[in-house]
């Protein structure tokens, strides 16, 4: 079935983002989240997104905004506007909310929001985690998921300039 009609509803402003939370959470459902770049999709995150899904009733993913991607990434980055990376993550039938944060962390968003469940790749820590310790105060969890080995958007950029050099 396809229900092509509700992916730009997909993509949330916080404000509508937390009516949203509001309604699932009136239903008892609970609530993931991660978040990233998603600067080049690759299998990587589709597995990361896959697991996170599991986690809750509702996914939510919160991407880096442009200004905070070129902050972490320097000046070459992103290769794709955060409105393209926000329109390919809602098109995935995994995520049920996109929201775009213009932080270095998702810190505040997730102060926002307090996820059930916050999950990250296995590069962190728990005590690295924005948000970890806020949410596993209001009762969270934070997961930790393994990395696919071999897959990385900065490996795939570099890969794309020796093969023109």
């Amino acid at each position: 079935m396809r229900a092509i009609n509700t992916i730009p509803l997909k993509i949330f402003t916080l404000s509508n983002l937390l009516k949203q939370l509001a309604c699932w959470r009136i239903t008892n459902k609970t609530v993931a989240f991660t978040n990233g770049c998603f600067d080049i999709l690759h299998e990587g995150h589709i597995f990361s997104l896959s697991q996170a899904a599991k986690e809750a009733d509702y996914l939510i993913v919160g991407i880096n905004s442009d200004k905070s991607v070129q902050a972490l990434k320097g000046p070459e980055r992103p290769i794709n506007k955060e409105t393209s990376r926000a329109l390919l993550l809602s098109n995935l039938s995994i995520v049920d909310a996109v929201v775009v944060f213009n932080d270095q962390t998702p810190l505040e968003l997730i102060k926002s929001i307090l996820p059930d469940v916050i999950v990250k790749g296995g590069d962190y820590t728990v005590d690295q985690i924005a948000g970890a310790k806020e949410v596993l105060a209001n009762g969270g969890r934070v997961v930790i998921n393994p990395i696919v080995t071999g897959f990385s958007t900065t490996g795939i950029i570099r890969q794309i300039k020796s093969s023109f050099s």
